[in-house]
């Protein structure tokens, strides 16, 4: 149990829920799959981030043993060598179930697992690793369209390039709060891209609204949580930028016609919050 229980911690799953939502808007903009081909999809992402998870604590556990001691694998909860070897299978595992879709795909596949690497093996003092960050989210939306057999439109491109924004900007936000200057919390304006795209590219009906609104809200509340200066409050509003990942989702999928994916997108919302009442998604 204790080493199941190191596994979901390792493995981030708190957090898993937004990377479904990042495949169901990805696939409402892409024309849609069919429930199998969404749910292999869905498997894939979820393979790639959680094996990401897992590379990201093998490459830092010698700076975690120093400066968060309670983490698996410097706790000693689990195994960095079990770490590394199921991490990169399911960067592998990831990669064969989009070659299933064609090469394009399979194209996507590699580009997510390399940004994923990437990320994890040069993310301290690296300047360009918000980016690299949200090029991986990116990556999920570009790697899900392809995957529907859509081409990287206008649209899937513009809403990958805000959901990159958005990422990055949780990351540059956080940061900024060390200082309690408005001026250090500029990146938050980054978080409101998601919003602003899917507004101009699709259709600003009544439920796209209220949900943007929403989601304004949420950043909104974040923001201020960040400002307060706290530990708690600063990890209270990383977990809820996370978590509002599936609302910019609702957003996509609202202004793209899809409603009902847009309600699927806030019960993982939801799931997202709940979650992280348990296992800690940072």
């Amino acid at each position: 149990m204790k080493t199941a229980i190191a596994l979901l911690r390792l493995a981030r799953v708190s957090n898993l829920p937004t990377v479904w939502s990042n495949v169901l808007g990805a696939s409402v903009i892409a024309g849609g799959l069919g429930a199998w081909d969404l749910a292999t999809v869905i498997v894939a992402m979820s393979a790639f981030y959680t094996g990401g998870m897992m590379l990201n604590d093998a490459f830092d556990r010698d700076a975690d043993a120093a400066e968060r001691p309670e983490r698996p694998l410097p706790s000693g909860d689990f195994s960095p060598a079990a770490a590394w070897t199921l991490g990169f299978a399911l960067l592998g595992l990831g990669v064969a179930l989009l070659a299933i879709f064609g090469l394009a795909s399979a194209v996507a596949g590699l580009a997510l697992a390399a940004a994923i690497l990437l990320y994890d093996a040069w993310h301290k003092g690296n300047p360009l690793s918000p980016v690299i960050m949200g090029a991986c989210r990116a990556l999920v939306y570009a790697g899900t369209a392809l995957a529907a057999g859509a081409t990287l439109s206008p649209p899937v491109i513009g809403a990958a390039l805000a959901l990159l924004l958005y990422v990055a900007g949780i990351t540059l936000a956080a940061k900024g709060s060390a200082s309690r200057s408005a001026s250090a919390l500029w990146p938050a304006v980054l978080l409101t891209a998601p919003i602003v795209v899917a507004l101009l590219q699709g259709q600003a009906t009544t439920e796209t609204i209220l949900i943007s609104a929403m989601a304004a809200s949420g950043i909104a509340w974040a923001v201020a949580k960040l400002r307060s200066g706290t530990a708690a409050g600063r990890e209270a509003a990383v977990g809820l930028m996370i978590a509002l990942i599936a609302i910019m989702d609702a957003v996509v999928a609202s202004a793209h016609g899809d409603v009902g994916m847009a309600l699927v997108a806030g019960i993982l919302f939801i799931l997202t919050l709940v979650l992280q009442r348990f296992i800690a998604g940072t």
